[in-house]
């Protein structure tokens, strides 16, 4: 890791300004960029510089005089970590109040450190000081030099004697310039997840955020781009993705600042969060991410997805379970007899595991609805009179492993659960309760609440240890936030209901490292990356239609990897089985489906094309992804997986376009493979009794089919055709 300072004759342990007036430049380098802060020689730091890295370091001190000084009226406009209260006049990253009511704040710089974490991270420190109250501020810097990734968050130390409230506690304040800015939000809900809106950023304040509490994403996912100068596209212009790693409620300002430069500042929403810290007490903010590339969209997303297989994402380089889930084949209504029968048509179908979903618990208010049962996790003994375990040990038995559906952060009002327990509800005491899907959410920043939630999932391990899978749901927001249990505290609840989860989490992964977990929120309610260090794999969407999914998996792919994508083959859809089944395999593939209602070439299909998955899914799993073809753009959608030698690609082409004579009229430009190399195409996953559309005994070489490319033959009597290219 070439991460550099420009002390580079100093020791890198402490590099103390406290009795120094000469201005210090700080460096933070990855394989193409430099993120460049001066701490000036009035001991406050800025940023002068966030680009491509220079080839001599040591010019990096040339930079604030070729940019010149800040405009006086917005004082601190390029503060690494702007404080309100003081000369800054613009939106700020911290708002403390004191313990006197003094709500000023105006940080300086004390010294920084950088240390090595391997050769391809490197974590710079830096400590800021308020010289007036004994107030502290860690900022840290965490680069990953290979991906361009660098993680922000900051430390906030309450060192005076009596109580400080944070106002607002941002993890990360950047600053770009540029002539013009382009933003890519999302917003969505459910079954409509990750629709995209571009627009240029004007003068004032942008704000994304969430004030749902749980599921926070449901609305508004907290990923992001930025564009510079003009809209990137998938391999040009210059565009910074954003996203802050936190579950639950964030917010994110872009502020076009006086001088046109942008501001963005990122971290948990303060919305009815003011938080309190005694003496001595310390808040540390989740990391905010970013990856910058002047290669367009497509470039910035494979550093991401590199980055999150390698240092996020639980287990990101390893494999993942093919399964059938049982939902839309029978939902609540089963017994022992049908899920006896589900079990062999798992093993039927060649997949790794059946998974249970909801409906098996339950015994007062069993769980035949979502009305009633949630919160009582017991096995429902007229449905499942012999318990988990033997469905646990019919999976066995039927060389198949299984796993099963929990949504252990919430309840039903009819449950004994609470009845028990009504003060482990997150409700107004004196208000009337207001259901999301019939159920209330458990209060998470209650201990005792953490440890009924922990023992539903140990609870299963123990009684099953052959148990294979999780899939955790959380299917309701907050309403009427309340936490008997913090009393007066109540504005630190929506921040210590997340502590209360991740502890949760942490302790789950703590005694079970390797079980597989999937993470479900109606959809895609809550992906991010601080989650996904607890599980394998998301939902995206409830809504799976195969058309759809095109779309909504295109846009996650943008910041999340494929082997982190859980794509199910339903009967939600009217087009045709190979097409669902070619759509869920651009990630890990499942199927909620009835096996035995499947006609003889259908079931033939999907046998084949499990088998065909499980010959390439590394290829899309841990391969460099290429966006060929947009679906907002053209008849025809086209994404392709190129693994790290360049010797296979797998291409998948779908028709979304389904007007008359719509399809792939010209060839198909592939990207990512090597040019000197000769490649043979092979069509796969073909539909019993059909024929190839392409010449298979024909070699081209990386150069052709990337200069010239392929026509796949897409158009309504070949809906979707995925092509495997392989080096001879």
């Amino acid at each position: 890791m070439n991460f550099k300072s420009s002390f580079l004759l100093l020791p890198l342990a402490l590099i103390a300004l406290k009795n120094n007036a000469q201005a210090q430049v700080i460096s933070i380098e990855t394989a193409n960029n430099a993120l460049v802060l001066q701490a000036d020689d009035k001991h406050d730091v800025n940023t002068i510089y966030f680009g491509p890295k220079l080839a001599d370091s040591k010019e990096y001190s040339h930079l604030a005089a070729a940019y010149g000084k800040d405009n006086d009226y917005t004082g601190q406009m390029a503060s690494v970590y702007t404080p309100a209260g003081s000369r800054n006049l613009l939106e700020p990253a911290i708002a403390v109040s004191h313990a006197d009511g003094n709500q000023s704040l105006d940080l300086k710089y004390v010294s920084h450190k950088i240390d090595k974490v391997s050769d391809d991270i490197s974590l710079l420190t830096i400590i800021l000081k308020d010289q007036v109250y004994n107030t502290e501020v860690t900022l840290y810097y965490k680069s990953y030099y290979k991906d361009d990734v660098i993680e922000q968050w900051s430390t906030i130390k309450n060192g005076e004697k009596g109580t400080i409230v944070l106002n607002k506690f941002a993890s990360a304040d950047l600053y770009l310039k540029a002539g013009s800015f382009y933003l890519t939000q999302y917003h969505g809900d459910w079954a409509k997840e990750m629709r995209p809106e571009t627009s240029q950023i004007t003068h004032g304040i942008k704000t994304l955020d969430s004030k749902l509490g749980t599921r926070a994403d449901l609305f508004q996912p907290p990923v992001f781009m930025v564009s510079m100068d003009k809209p990137a596209t998938e391999d040009e212009g210059t565009v910074l993705y954003g996203s802050i790693e936190w579950s639950g409620n964030y917010r994110t300002d872009l502020e076009l600042d006086p001088e046109n430069n942008l501001r963005i500042i990122s971290g948990i929403n303060n919305y009815a969060s003011a938080y309190q810290l005694k003496a001595g007490e310390s808040f540390t903010t989740p990391p905010f991410l970013s990856v910058l590339s002047r290669n367009g969209k497509g470039d910035a997303s494979r550093k991401l997805q590199h980055w999150a297989r390698n240092y996020k994402l639980l287990d990101g380089n390893g494999t993942r379970l093919t399964l059938l889930n049982n939902w839309e084949s029978t939902y609540f209504d089963f017994d022992e007899t049908k899920l006896a029968a589900l079990l062999k048509d798992t093993k039927k179908l060649g997949v790794d595991m059946f998974l249970l979903d909801d409906g098996w618990f339950g015994n007062k208010y069993p769980r035949n609805g979502d009305h009633s049962g949630l919160g009582d996790w017991q096995e429902t003994k007229t449905k499942l009179p012999n318990g988990i375990s033997s469905l646990v040990k019919g999976a066995g038995d039927n060389g198949v492993k299984f796993g099963i559906w929990v949504e252990p952060e919430m309840v039903n009002p009819k449950s004994e659960l609470y009845e028990k327990h009504p003060d482990w509800v997150i409700k107004q005491p004196k208000r009337d309760e207001y259901y999301f899907r019939n159920q209330l959410v458990l209060d998470l920043s209650n201990p005792a609440v953490q440890d009924f939630v922990f023992g539903i999932v140990d609870n299963l391990f123990t009684h099953n240890p052959a148990l294979a899978y999780i899939k955790w749901d959380c299917n309701a927001v907050i309403y009427n936030a309340y936490s008997a249990y913090l009393k007066k505290d109540q504005s630190q609840f929506y921040v210590d209901y997340m502590h209360g989860l991740y502890n949760v989490l942490s302790r789950i992964r703590a005694k079970y490292p390797k079980v597989p977990m999937m993470l479900c929120s109606g959809g895609g309610g809550r992906v991010d990356y601080n989650a996904l260090q607890y599980f394998t794999e998301f939902w995206p969407s409830d809504n799976t239609d195969p058309l759809e999914r095109v779309f909504i998996q295109w846009e996650y792919s943008y910041f999340y990897p494929a082997i982190a994508s859980s794509n199910h083959v339903t009967d939600w859809s009217k087009l045709p089985i190979k097409y669902r089944v070619d759509v869920a395999s651009m990630g890990k593939l499942g199927f909620d489906i009835v096996i035995s209602k499947l006609a003889q070439n259908d079931l033939q299909f999907v046998q084949d094309a499990v088998k065909n998955f499980n010959g390439f899914k590394s290829v899309v799993w841990q391969g460099d992804q290429y966006r060929l073809l947009d679906p907002r753009e053209n008849a025809v959608a086209s994404i392709a997986y190129v693994n790290e030698a360049k010797t296979t690609a797998i291409m998948f082409n779908y028709l979304v376009n389904y007007r008359y004579d719509e399809g792939s009229k010209e060839p198909i430009r592939l990207k990512g493979l090597d040019p000197a190399k000769q490649y043979k195409l092979k069509e796969i996953n073909l539909y019993p009794g059909t024929n190839s559309g392409v010449d298979e005994n024909q070699p081209y070489s990386g150069d052709f089919l990337m200069k010239i490319g392929i026509n796949p033959h897409v158009n309504s009597g070949r809906s979707s055709v995925v092509l495997q290219v392989q080096a001879q």
